[in-house]
């Protein structure tokens, strides 16, 4: 939840800082923002996504915002099962399933989110709950024009706390080889985000993680200066 009009101005200075990225560059702006970005992006090689949607595709719900929708503002992706919504809305496995069914419904690509606790981790529980949360959240069907999966500690996301590049490497190596299995050759191409408090300063190191192929970026997002060096580390 930021973000007003006013923030389009850090788009375009992205854009002026890199108007030809060698990585794939997504902004997921809240909904208010969502057709001026795209707008403005048009004619950049950032494609804009939506931040969450609903499993039906219209109907009485008021506040919510459908796949359908998100779509017709010129979205692409949009994000799903994000560690806030579950802990906030209390979203279950299940439902982010339906949501990603209905993203697909609506040509977008789904990045489903998955994550452990500190608590979780701190039990020892960590693959436990990412093979749970992979195996549940994710429909039959799903290829690497489809979904991307975003691994989120959730004990690093806004603490400054960040898992040790070993940790790491062992999650997105665990994801890889159950996509792998499922899957079989369409997992070995789907991409898998890191999303734990990525920022300047440890971009590079965590690009350079096997089976890390790039990162879901929340505060250093937001000002242009910051994901510039994220970008341009992704890049390199």
């Amino acid at each position: 939840m930021n973000g007003l009009r006013e923030a389009l101005a850090e788009v375009k200075a992205l854009h002026d800082a890199n108007p030809a990225p060698k990585c794939d560059v997504l902004i997921c702006p809240p909904a208010t923002l969502m057709r001026s970005m795209a707008k403005v992006c048009d004619d950049m090689q950032i494609e804009v996504g939506g931040q969450d949607c609903h499993e039906n595709t219209s109907g009485a719900h008021t506040g919510d915002i459908s796949a359908p929708m998100l779509a017709d503002t010129g979205a692409t992706y949009v994000i799903l099962g994000h560690s806030e919504r579950r802990a906030t809305y209390g979203e279950t496995d299940r439902q982010v399933r339906a949501k990603t069914e209905a993203a697909w419904g609506a040509n977008l690509t789904a990045i489903v989110c998955i994550g452990e606790t500190l608590e979780e981790r701190e039990a020892a529980n960590t693959l436990d709950i990412v093979g749970g949360q992979l195996a549940m959240s994710v429909p039959d069907g799903a290829s690497a024009a489809n979904l991307v999966i975003a691994y989120e500690p959730v004990w690093a996301i806004g603490t400054g706390k960040t898992p040790t590049l070993a940790e790491i490497e062992e999650v997105h190596t665990f994801i890889r080889t159950r996509l792998n299995d499922r899957f079989g050759a369409k997992g070995a191409d789907m991409r898998i985000l890191y999303g734990g408090s990525m920022n300047p300063k440890n971009a590079t190191d965590i690009a350079a993680v096997p089976n890390v192929d790039g990162g879901l970026v929340g505060g250093a997002s937001l000002k242009a200066s910051d994901f510039t060096n994220i970008v341009q580390a992704l890049s390199a």
